[in-house]
């Protein structure tokens, strides 16, 4: 297979899982573990993965990846970790979603539940809960982010603060060692933050290409969270925090 090929295949599967290891992509492609490396320090040094122990993953920074993309990407999990985030919120709630891939899934989870009130600031979840019938849907306002279906701004917050949400789902770009959930957009993160200052119980759903990725903006820390739902171990300092702040991980 030669090496141009090669690397549209590493990298579609990188998209799609949201990181590659070495062992795993030798054995996919048939190449020896010493051919993927080298491909995986090119696509590194082409800035279109980042070389982590054992292989690599999408790269960060200070944009999000497009939307379609982050759709795919470990869309398994994602899946997994909304079925066991939904099944912990009762019927007769009233629930915020906030905008992410991860918290859609939430929201196609939430779809059996009945007599729900949720508040989002997704136009996609809204779509997606409007096909139940016993669900109450309130859309914050505000301004229109196109490329995502997302609602963000002065407008989306104040008409936040007039609520007070059994349950908050908010999800998340990165999560780095000190347990600080980061964004991208600042206008997101402000409306994140007052979604938190709202909610009794407060729940993050992040999947495992969360834990090395960076972004610029801090929401809170996994202390002010009731449970962070996850589909693969976090760091020991993160679980350690976590135990300290009386922070459940829950692992789908």
């Amino acid at each position: 297979m030669a090496a141009n090929f090669r690397q549209s295949d590493i990298l579609e599967i990188a998209q799609t899982q949201g990181r590659v290891s070495v062992d795993d992509l030798s054995e996919r492609l048939g190449i020896s573990v010493q051919t993927i490396r080298k491909d995986l320090a090119q696509l590194a040094e082409a800035g279109k993965l980042e070389r982590v122990h054992g292989g690599a993953i999408l790269p960060s920074g200070v944009t999000n990846i497009d939307y379609a993309e982050r759709q795919e990407l470990n869309r398994a999990a994602k899946a997994a970790i909304a079925t066991r985030c939904a099944a912990d919120i009762p019927d007769n709630a009233s629930v915020f979603l906030n905008i992410g891939t991860s918290t859609e899934a939430v929201a196609r989870e939430l779809l059996n539940h009945r007599n729900l009130m949720v508040v989002t600031n997704n136009m996609n979840i809204a779509q997606i809960l409007a096909t139940n019938p016993t669900l109450e849907v309130i859309v914050a306002g505000g301004t229109l982010r196109r490329s995502d279906g997302g609602l963000t701004g002065p407008q989306t917050v104040l008409m936040i603060q007039t609520f007070k949400f059994d349950y908050a789902v908010i999800g998340c770009s990165a999560l780095d060692q000190d347990g600080d959930i980061l964004d991208f957009d600042l206008a997101e993160v402000g409306v994140s933050q007052t979604v938190i200052a709202q909610s009794r119980e407060r729940f993050l759903v992040a999947d495992i290409t969360k834990f090395t990725r960076t972004a610029p903006v801090r929401i809170a820390s996994l202390k002010d969270l009731t449970r962070f739902y996850t589909d693969a171990p976090p760091s020991p300092q993160i679980q350690r925090k976590c135990d300290s702040w009386k922070t459940q991980i829950i692992q789908s």
